[in-house]
């Protein structure tokens, strides 16, 4: 038996992985195995492994590791570091390494007693949108009629200095159970999208580039998105949209002069749309709250209020609830996804005393995303 891939029926991506008989080591497989792997998840982007409750963290480092060889040329660099752990950054308390696989991030909900891997006890708080929001939910809405919202849609990644990494994977290990429902209420139409507490949202970059129009793709192929000086920290005084997709413009960011030390060099200037290098489709992947401009191929620059209102008319159309792959997390559910070719957003909210575990990888690349450009050279 080799690796089998199905499809996720009725979903707008996705797809679950059988492993071959007798593996429950993902990071152990053959290389032809793992080249089926590597292909479902750059087809459909996002693909679920169930079963995985005991995979080690040292497996589940080495299998992010394998979607990406130039992650060794960072000598062990992998984006969590100061950035994610600084007292003015917006990630700070989301999760906490594992002191012997740092590069694993224990993530979740509760306090969970001392001897998980290392760890003594620990409190996770898993993020809401009540302290990112401009406008959030009133505690009724939340907790007596079950109204949630997508907390930030975004790209894992460091977005200054380091490369955003390939792939994520992403282990639940103790879950809240599906009977209790959330609903996103989408403010400036009123569609609503179903979910369970706590699902993963997704959405295709691909079919993000695919509802542009002709004359807007040609626009978003040129561009280059340039990003701030620690971003996390930047954006932490302001407050996001209610979709998720980036920060309302109130001036309240932190001034660049006020930032930790930052070198020019290091500022993330990326394309607007990045190329899978399986697929050769073109995916729209930005990180609208990250950004602080963007470079248009006419050489206009636009700043931060603008750039922000531009790609919030791009990025919108995506994550109409048909577009949206919200995953409802069992037991063991290991979620490898194309964080290139993806954006994915937290749902949802916790009462006192609900717990939820979860491991989270993922790993800078030594190498800044494929472009179109690139991808017509190595198909010449």
């Amino acid at each position: 038996m080799v690796v089998k891939v199905t499809p996720l029926e009725g979903k707008p991506l996705g797809a679950t992985i059988e492993l071959p008989e007798g593996c429950n080591d993902p990071s152990a497989l053959s290389e032809e195995d793992f080249k089926t792997l590597y292909e479902a998840v750059h087809k459909y982007l996002v693909v679920v492994i169930p079963g995985m409750e005991n995979l080690e963290p040292e497996s589940q480092w080495k299998l992010t590791k394998r979607f990406d060889p130039t992650c060794d040329q960072l000598g062990g660099a992998y984006g969590h570091g100061k950035e994610f752990r600084h007292e003015n950054s917006v990630l700070k308390r989301d999760g906490t390494s594992i002191p012997g696989q740092p590069q694993v991030q224990v993530l979740g909900q509760g306090t969970w007693p001392a001897g998980h891997h290392g760890l003594g006890e620990i409190e996770l708080r898993h993020p809401t949108h009540f302290d990112f929001h401009h406008d959030p939910l009133t505690e009724k809405q939340a907790f007596e009629e079950d109204l949630t919202r997508f907390y930030r849609w975004h790209i894992d990644s460091a977005l200054y200095g380091l490369s955003p990494p390939v792939a994520t994977t992403l282990l639940g290990i103790h879950v809240p159970p599906h009977s209790r429902k959330q609903k996103i209420l989408y403010e400036d139409n009123g569609d609503v999208l179903d979910v369970t507490q706590g699902a993963t949202a997704f959405i295709s970059g691909a079919n993000a580039f695919k509802l542009l129009s002709p004359e807007m793709q040609e626009r978003a192929l040129g561009t280059t998105v340039v990003y701030a000086p620690h971003p996390y920290i930047f954006i932490s005084p302001a407050r996001a949209t209610s979709d998720g997709l980036t920060m309302v413009s109130e001036g309240k960011e932190t001034p660049l002069d006020q930032l930790p030390p930052w070198e020019e060099s290091k500022i993330k200037r990326l394309p607007l749309v990045w190329t899978n290098p399986v697929t050769k489709e073109h995916h729209l992947q930005v990180h609208g709250c990250c950004l602080n401009g963007l470079e248009l191929p006419d050489g206009t620059k636009l700043g931060l209020e603008e750039a922000r209102k531009e790609v919030h008319k791009m990025m919108r159309p995506a994550i109409a609830p048909d577009n949206v792959y919200a995953h409802s997390w069992n037991k063991g559910d290991l979620v490898i996804f194309f964080n290139r070719g993806v954006w994915h957003a937290v749902t949802g909210q916790f009462k006192p005393g609900e717990r939820r575990l979860m491991h989270q990888c993922n790993i800078a690349s030594g190498l800044d995303p494929y472009t179109a450009k690139q991808a017509q050279g190595a198909a010449a």
